[in-house]
This record gives C-alpha cells, structure tokens and sequence, in this order.
C-alpha cells in the first residue's frame, strides 16, 4: 500500500516538536506532549515521511526541509482562520518572542478557556496547540512565529521569518 504524502495539520505539530527535541522519544510519550492519541501521532509521521519531510528510518524531520515548508508552503497549506473576539493564549505577534519587537497591534490569540488575554481569535494549526504550547516553551514560539506568518502583514512576516531562520539554523 502506498504511503500517503496528504499533509494534515497534526503533521506539521509532531514534526516541530520533533525538531526540537532532536532524537525520536516513545510514540507514548510524544503522544502525551501533544495531546495527540498514538494513532495520530504514527499516521503524522508516515504523512511526513511520505511528503519527503521526515526520514524514513526513523521519522526525524529533514531540517531543511521542514523549514522550506514552514517558511514557504505552511500558510497556503494551512491557511489562518480568523474568529471572534475570545478569550485565550498569545499567538503570532502578541507572543514571544514578537511581543518585544511589535507593540499596539491588537492581540492574537488561540482560544483557550484557561486564558487571560483578549484578543482576535486564530484557529491554531491543530487543536491541540495551546495544551502542547504551555508544555514546551521552544514549540510555543515555533508555533507563534508560523502564525506570524499566516496572519501578520509584511513586517511582522519578515520579523517572524528572522527569528524561524535563527532557530532552524542552530
């Protein structure tokens, strides 16, 4: 049976957190940092596999290629959706590292019923963003900086493309 190479938003999500952590932990484990079943988190890394964005011998995401995807092909992919005003968690912008750089902008944010801020909403790539966020400081950042891109305008897309570009070089 041929391996499907239809990215799904959850693929994108797994292949960061992978990134990040630069060795493949337990299906189990990643899973549970995710707030993604084991079920999901095999079909994503197959999908990465399939799509040329994770190796084969062990589903390690190809920097370069991950970063070529989020950089250029993440917001067409996976377009923004804009919602309501709501209640929820910093994203794009008005999270760090952005929020230094970029002030009085009204702010983004991923509707979360445990959050503080008010803001315009955006649909995260997956559910499960905001729980896997507030776990990893590093993935919440990634996670910020792409929505950078899918929603900012031209000067926060080149701030948020200078901060991917130093973390996906180290």
């Amino acid at each position: 049976m041929k391996q499907s190479s239809h990215l799904k938003p959850q693929d994108i999500l797994v292949a960061l957190k992978l990134f990040l952590l630069k060795e493949r932990p337990r299906l189990s484990d990643l899973a549970a940092e995710l707030g993604l079943s084991q079920a999901e988190v095999s079909g994503s890394l197959k999908r990465a596999i399939g799509a040329g964005l994770s190796r084969p011998s062990d589903g390690m995401p190809y920097p370069q290629a991950l970063r070529e995807f989020v950089m250029h092909g993440l917001k067409y992919a996976f377009p923004a959706q804009i919602g309501s005003l709501s209640k929820g968690m910093p994203t794009a912008y008005s999270a760090p590292p952005l929020n230094k750089k970029i002030l009085g902008n009204e702010a983004l944010i991923w509707p979360d019923a445990d959050g503080e801020i008010k803001g315009q909403s955006v649909l995260p790539i997956y559910k499960s963003v905001p729980l896997a966020a507030k776990k990893d400081t590093a993935l919440y950042e990634l996670l910020a900086l792409i929505d950078a891109l899918r929603v900012g305008g031209a000067r926060e897309r080149k701030l948020a493309s200078s901060e991917l570009e130093k973390r996906f070089s180290k």
